[in-house]
């Protein structure tokens, strides 16, 4: 997930079609980890995210080729860019790891503590002014993820936290995302960030193969596992094309919300295919989650109309 900026003031048709992108863009973003659930039988996650970041350059190169804006980015900030796609491996690794033990539904619902990690570190870094309310919000937010996360430790272990270290290197990424976002076109910046990514993945493989590591040892997919890696690599590009057009046309006040309906969709898809449906005290944590994110972007909208200042939105 990456975060752009709205760009000026969308009118009703806009909004419309903005809204209309966005649910499609999270109605489908959990096939991404449906294909990565599906890969990781026999294919370890550090390749299933080196080919991930390969097919978001290679799916995006001709954009930014047709766009001109190929090297339109700032060089003076080249580290940032390589530690934005540094934070995206490690986003990726930890959740497509957790993948292998835990159902996609579970995963996905503790992984949205991210908007509250988001709140809490803009509130120390960037100095941003959070009131009680949020900061409640916040603590209601992670009781909930204790909810989903409780029961996920006694079934798999500690893997279950890594949903909430995936969710924090997001949140650090979408910190820097800001300093660098202003003046970057945002094509560019996912083509680099795709770059890096693939380029910090394939060192890893480099060492990783022949180690056995379950992680970082590569193998030859089969043709199944290569039909599943290709779905993960499509249904990412789609989701985040869409997410990106969607919050052209949409302010992200609008839009933010919708993508809690990401849950929804991952619980059907997951039902389809593994034939899983979370618990009661797993649907209680997921509610608890969900209504205190809707209750921070809700905040948060309030204090920014206030402000005069428009909120960095989220594309996936």
């Amino acid at each position: 997930m990456t975060y752009q900026k709205a760009v000026g003031i969308a009118g009703k048709d806009d909004v419309s079609l903005g809204l209309t992108l966005m649910v499609i863009a999270v109605l489908i973003s959990p096939l991404i980890d449906i294909f990565a659930k599906l890969a990781i039988t026999t294919i370890p996650s550090g390749e299933i995210t080196a080919v991930r970041f390969a097919l978001q350059v290679l799916f995006i190169l001709p954009v930014v080729i047709a766009r001109g804006t190929l090297f339109d980015l700032t060089w003076r900030k080249t580290g940032l860019h390589a530690l934005r796609g540094a934070l995206l491996v490690a986003t990726m690794l930890s959740f497509i790891t957790t993948l292998k033990a835990m159902e996609v539904a579970d995963a996905i619902a503790i992984f949205f503590v991210e908007p509250i990690i988001l709140t809490i570190l803009g509130s120390i870094f960037l100095k941003e002014t959070i009131g009680w309310r949020r900061y409640t919000a916040c603590g209601v937010g992670f009781f909930g993820a204790m909810l989903v996360i409780q029961p996920s430790m006694q079934e798999v272990g500690l893997i279950a936290l890594l949903p909430v270290v995936s969710a924090f290197t997001l949140a650090v990424f979408l910190l820097v995302t800001r300093l660098v976002a202003q003046n970057e076109d945002p094509w560019s910046m996912q083509f680099h960030a795709g770059v890096w990514g693939a380029l910090f993945c394939a060192v890893m493989l480099y060492f990783g193969d022949g180690t056995g590591s379950a992680i970082f040892d590569p193998v030859m997919p089969d043709t199944k596992a290569m039909l599943y890696l290709l779905g993960v690599g499509v249904t990412a590009t789609i989701s985040g094309v869409l997410g990106v057009y969607a919050y052209r046309a949409a302010p992200a006040s609008v839009l933010a919300p919708l993508q809690y309906l990401e849950i929804v969709s991952a619980t059907i898809f997951g039902w389809l295919v593994f034939d899983h449906l979370p618990d009661a005290l797993k649907w209680l944590g997921i509610a608890i989650i969900i209504g205190s994110g809707l209750y921070i972007i809700w905040r948060e909208r309030r204090v920014n109309k206030t402000a005069g200042t428009a909120p960095v939105s989220p594309a996936i």
